[in-house]
């Protein structure tokens, strides 16, 4: 995470619990708040500081003309601001508030779709080619929710799934793209059936694990036998992505 991702330009209300402040992103530099209620109502322009954090958040602080100071940790990925302020006559208060963005920023900032291919990616292969079980706990959330009827819910179903895969089963990752918390990626896995099978995955991502799935699987059509002459699937097809597929530690397939 770096500067490039600050939203500049953005313009959000946050809602605390006892008051809403509008707060526009003017540059690296400077902000504008607006409390529109309350003792505390004013507008004012301060300097700031940023400090990428990681994982779209930023710690932004600064002094008002009054005195107060001003910490905010700007969640991005949650859409959260937690908010420490000492106010002239010393009181500390701590808040938090859901962000609600009016204005975007002048630039895309949100880093979560490339974040969240890497982890997609990382999961199936640990999964699907090097058959680690351990990965289905550091990747998946507890309360996993799977939409293929032939698997049961939960981590712990997926756990006893992959412990009891065949060798002989073996996912080659392709195209993947990825948009907010979702993430689908194309692939062939061999020895799920009989013969293999081109797959789609669609994932949701909560809080850094895969929280949610869906998937459509089909036979893989040698291109000799197909209509259009076209492959279903091509191992080199991710590789114009600028993602680099992990190594496998595992079987060739």
């Amino acid at each position: 995470m770096t500067m490039e991702h600050f939203p500049i330009g953005q313009e959000m209300d946050v809602a605390y619990p006892n008051f809403e402040v509008s707060l526009t992103l003017l540059s690296a530099t400077q902000l504008r708040f607006e409390i529109k209620e309350g003792p505390l109502a004013r507008t004012e322009t301060v300097d700031i500081q940023v400090v990428p954090l990681g994982n779209s958040i930023f710690a932004v602080s600064w002094q008002e003309k009054d005195g107060a100071t001003v910490t905010n940790v700007q969640n991005y990925d949650r859409g959260l601001v937690h908010s420490f302020a000492t106010l002239p006559s010393g009181e500390f208060i701590r808040m938090t508030g859901p962000i609600s963005v009016t204005r975007p920023a002048q630039r895309v900032s949100d880093d979560r779709p490339q974040r969240n291919k890497a982890l997609v990616i990382e999961a199936m292969t640990s999964l699907f080619q090097r058959h680690d079980v351990s990965a289905v706990e550091q990747h998946y959330a507890a309360d996993y929710i799977q939409h293929n009827p032939s698997i049961p819910q939960g981590r712990d179903a997926l756990q006893t799934l992959v412990a009891g895969l065949s060798q002989d089963v073996y996912y080659e990752p392709g195209l993947i793209v990825a948009e907010g918390d979702l993430v689908a990626i194309h692939g062939r896995i061999r020895g799920w059936a009989d013969v293999p099978q081109v797959v789609v995955d669609l994932f949701r991502i909560e809080d850094g694990k895969l929280a949610e799935h869906w998937d459509v699987l089909q036979d893989e059509v040698p291109v000799t036998m197909a209509l259009g002459g076209v492959a279903m699937f091509d191992s080199d097809e991710g590789l114009a992505q600028s993602l680099p597929t992990p190594k496998s530690k595992g079987r060739k397939p």
